[in-house]
């Protein structure tokens, strides 16, 4: 039961790796969690989210009933050691995959929410520099005609000399 427990927490590992890091493997990534939060995804992760919770607490309560058995007697004989330090590591893999697993689920949020607010800012950052190009232009025309009637004003005068 071991080997799962750790592939589970070194895969959620990795994942998170590749979604902190621009890697080339972050936006097929993404891709794929969008994907898993659409349709049925929810609804399987919930599922297995709620059946490692089961197990999780199943552990701890056979954790707590050979620690209650230990107090009775005054001593936990080899067998139980063994058999706490066991449950005691699965308790631990467990616990780490669910925490790790909310840590990939809010890193998603975080990148798509920072993604949509990046190209807003960016579409509104667009508008203001064509509506200052606008402006800037507007304010160019008015400058040349202003220079313009200066320059006849001047020629009409010097013709008029």
């Amino acid at each position: 039961m071991l080997q799962p427990l750790y592939a589970m927490v070194f895969g959620e590992v990795a994942l998170i790796l590749v979604l902190l890091f621009r890697t080339p493997l972050r936006k097929p990534l993404l891709v794929l969690l969008d994907r898993v939060k659409q349709g049925r995804g929810p609804v399987v992760a919930s599922t297995a989210g709620a059946t490692l919770i089961a197990v999780l607490v199943s552990l701890l309560y056979n954790i707590a009933s050979i620690k209650g058995r230990s107090e009775e007697g005054g001593a936990i004989d080899p067998t139980d050691q063994v058999i706490l330090a066991y449950q005691l590591l699965q308790t631990s893999l467990i616990g780490f995959s669910l925490l790790l697993g909310l840590m990939i689920d809010r890193i998603h949020y975080y990148i798509k929410d920072v993604g949509m607010l990046t190209k807003h800012l960016e579409a509104l950052t667009k508008m203001d520099r064509k509506s200052e190009n606008v402006k800037g232009y507007k304010e160019a025309v008015v400058e040349e005609e202003e220079e313009d009637d200066l320059v006849q004003s001047t020629l009409t005068q010097c013709g008029n000399q």
